[in-house]
């Protein structure tokens, strides 16, 4: 199904056949598409372009897709462009480092073309869509959470979230008490059932608790079965 809106869809690789299969099922999706050889090409049309999304690739010359995404993190300007990392490399260790460099989703090579449209789709929808609350407000955490502008702060201060965070701190606070899986945290952020590691959502859990510092204590482990945020009077 092609989306309503052409969206404009930046892919990054630098194998000619793997860029010219990702941009043929893009087009034929209705996608507007523009196309960059590596990580510093890629920064330069993400600068002379409005980008709706990145379709990057891990491995390449000049500058890879790690560098290229942590680059774009550290930008306000990119830093809530959806990424899609597409990949030849996908042990455990490359899933992790991708995510932990900012990466919303992660496809390994080979790939279904379906799958790589349904979890573009997917990454459109939720940077586009967000909850309709206007505000989650915690004061025993002193937190507050706004789903419309995808901000946290604590104590006042607002804290510098990946969206992966910020998606699995919105579905614990959303249920105060529910305790969810590992593997549900994972199809909530993701938007599909597919293999990824618990160690993955473990990671991104550590890094959500240092940002929220004194406030941490929010989110509970439950030993053997997952995460919870804590259901504080």
């Amino acid at each position: 199904m092609s989306p309503v809106v052409s969206h404009a869809i930046l892919v990054v690789e630098d194998e000619e056949d793997i860029q010219r299969l990702v941009s043929f099922n893009l087009l034929k999706a209705g996608f507007h598409v523009i196309c960059a050889d590596d990580g510093l090409m890629g920064l330069d049309k993400l600068a002379q372009e409005k980008i709706d999304l990145v379709v990057l690739d891990r491995m390449m010359p000049n500058m890879d897709g790690i560098e290229m995404c942590k680059k774009m993190r550290e930008n306000p300007v990119y830093e809530d462009c959806p990424v899609l990392m597409l990949t030849a490399k996908g042990e455990d260790e490359d899933v992790i480092e991708g995510l932990e460099v900012g990466a919303d989703d992660y496809l390994p090579k080979p790939f279904s073309p379906k799958v790589l449209i349904a979890r573009i789709n997917a990454l459109l929808r939720r940077s586009s869509t967000p909850d309709d609350s206007e505000f989650l407000v915690f004061p025993h955490f002193d937190l507050h959470i706004s789903p419309q502008n995808y901000d946290v702060s604590c104590g006042g201060v607002k804290l510098p979230l990946t969206k992966s965070e910020f998606h699995i701190l919105l579905l614990l606070a959303g249920k105060p008490g529910w305790v969810f899986s590992r593997q549900q945290i994972i199809d909530s952020i993701r938007g599909f059932d597919y293999a990824l590691t618990d160690r993955a959502i473990d990671v991104q859990v550590s890094g959500l608790r240092k940002k929220l510092g004194d406030s941490a204590t929010c989110i509970e482990t439950v030993r053997g079965v997952g995460y919870r945020f804590a259901d504080a009077l």
